[in-house]
C-alpha cells in the first residue's frame, strides 16, 4: 500500500455528512484516463487495487476495480459516522438493510454499505487516518448528493431521523437533497444516489464527457442548488455535473 498521506485540508465530518465518493469500475486505468482528462485529477496508489484521485494533492475521490462482474458500475456516496456498527443497526431498525457489514480498511477507517427502505444504496465511513474529502464544494470536486426516490416524504423521514443534526442541526449546511425519481429519470428507474461534481462551464464539461466516450443521460436542468446535467462515464457509471 502506498503512503497513507492524508490531505492537509481534510475536515472532521459530523455524522450524516457526505464525506467521500468512490467509483467501482471494470477498468480502473480507463477510469483514470477519463476522469484525469475531465477533472484534471491525478492518481496515487491507495488500498488494494484502488487509487486515490487527487486535485492539487488533495484527495477528492477513489476509483476501485469491481470485484465481481455482476456488480453495478457506479459512484457510491458515503456518509460520515463515528460508529459504523451502531449506525448500521439504526439503519436496520428504521427499515433499511446492511449490504456489507462494517469492515476495516487497514488504518484508513471502517466502511460499510447499506440501503434505505426503498433500496437506494449508500456507504458509511468511520474515519481512521482517512477522514474524507481533502477538498469539496469546488470545481472538479464533490459538491452535492441527490437521492432520486419514489417517495420523497418517506426518504425525508428516514434520513431526517437518521442524520438529523447534519441535515437540520445548528450550523448545518447539507450537501444532500431528495427528489422524485421521475423528475429526471424514467419511472422504472430504481431509487439511487447521484454524486455531483462542480463544473465551471457546464457546456464545456458536457462536451468533454462526450469527447472522452461518455454520454449525456439528462441534459441541463435548473434546480434550487444550481444547474445540473446527469451523465455517464465511458464505462457506464452515472454522475452529475453541477454549475452554480
Amino acid at each position: 500500500m502506498a503512503e497513507n498521506r492524508a490531505s492537509t485540508n481534510e475536515e472532521t465530518y459530523r455524522e450524516g455528512v457526505p464525506c467521500w465518493v468512490d467509483a467501482q469500475l471494470p477498468d480502473v486505468e480507463a477510469g483514470k484516463r477519463f476522469y484525469g482528462e475531465l477533472f484534471g485529477w491525478t492518481f496515487q496508489e491507495a488500498y488494494g487495487s484502488a487509487v486515490w484521485a487527487l486535485l492539487d494533492g488533495d484527495r477528492v475521490a477513489a476509483l476501485a476495480p469491481k470485484t465481481d462482474g455482476r456488480m453495478p458500475t457506479v459512484w457510491t456516496v458515503s456518509f460520515a459516522t463515528p460508529d459504523a456498527g451502531a449506525l448500521a443497526r439504526r439503519i436496520t431498525a428504521a427499515g433499511g438493510r446492511t449490504i456489507t457489514d462494517p469492515y476495516r480498511l487497514g488504518d484508513l477507517g471502517i466502511a460499510a454499505l447499506a440501503a434505505d427502505p426503498q433500496g437506494a444504496v449508500f456507504g458509511l465511513w468511520q474515519p481512521g487516518t482517512h477522514r474524507g474529502f481533502g477538498r469539496r464544494r469546488a470545481p472538479d470536486t464533490f459538491v452535492w448528493a441527490e437521492l432520486y426516490t419514489r417517495d420523497t416524504a418517506a426518504a425525508n423521514a428516514f434520513y431526517g431521523d437518521l442524520f438529523h443534526d447534519a441535515l437540520f442541526g445548528s450550523g448545518a449546511a447539507p450537501d444532500f437533497g431528495r427528489a422524485d425519481v421521475t423528475e429526471v429519470f424514467p419511472a422504472e428507474m430504481p431509487p439511487h444516489f447521484v454524486a455531483h461534481f462542480g463544473a465551471t462551464d457546464l457546456d464545456d464539461a458536457l462536451g468533454a464527457v462526450q469527447r472522452l466516450g461518455g454520454r449525456v443521460q439528462a441534459p441541463p436542468f435548473t434546480t434550487s442548488y444550481g444547474t445540473v446535467a446527469v451523465v455517464t462515464d465511458n464505462q457506464g457509471a452515472s454522475f452529475a455535473l453541477l454549475q452554480r
